[in-house]
């Protein structure tokens, strides 16, 4: 699997022999089955993971024991913790694997040195964190502004290739709506 994130980067920004090397020597590669953590609430997250197969959730549960799902992360995808991360504060999220999956994980130490020691790494991790918060607003205009309808297309633009691997109430968890609200758009959209 590490060869597959190796081929992520060599697909992303130019990058040579030698810098490949340097990320095999720090990367290790963490197997999840399905329903395992990554991540637990209460824990510290300290590394960088690369979703090399499968399917992660990235979570929070209330006060009343309810889960509100704020993210999913797909292979080609990265996962974890970006505020227990900078701060080394414990995180109040969990992620799960929603199928047996394969991680590359990077410790942070080695992550910020690669960022300096390969500049153009440095540049795409940039252009990457850019890109999630463009993500973030976009997701946020559309939970305040859209309809339900309007969050389920927009869902299945964006996610197109997994639908059909995330149960359907996780996919209303993420959306702010109920599974009953789902299950009838998607009669709906059949019925189209």
């Amino acid at each position: 699997m590490v060869a597959h994130f190796l081929k992520y980067l060599k697909d992303k920004f130019p990058i040579n022999d030698d810098e490949l090397e340097m990320f095999r020597q720090v990367c290790s590669v963490k197997k999840l089955r399905r329903r395992q953590y990554l991540l637990q609430e209460g824990d510290v997250w300290n590394k960088n993971a690369f979703v090399s197969k499968g399917v992660l959730r990235t979570y929070r549960v209330d006060e009343k024991g309810v889960e509100h799902i704020i993210q999913f992360s797909i292979e080609n995808w990265w996962a974890g913790d970006r505020q227990s991360y900078h701060t080394g504060l414990p995180s109040t999220f969990n992620i799960e694997a929603l199928e047996d999956s394969e991680i590359v994980l990077i410790p942070k130490a080695d992550f910020d040195r690669l960022q300096v020691e390969i500049p153009k790494f440095g540049e795409f991790t940039r252009v990457l964190l850019e890109r999630s918060f463009i993500a973030s607003q976009n997701r946020i205009h559309a939970s305040i502004s859209y309809t339900a309808e309007e969050k389920y297309a927009d869902f299945i633009k964006t996610y197109p290739d997994i639908t059909n691997r995330i149960p359907q109430h996780m996919i209303a968890s993420y959306l702010g709506i109920s599974p009953e609200t789902i299950s009838r758009i998607r009669n709906h959209m059949v019925r189209k």
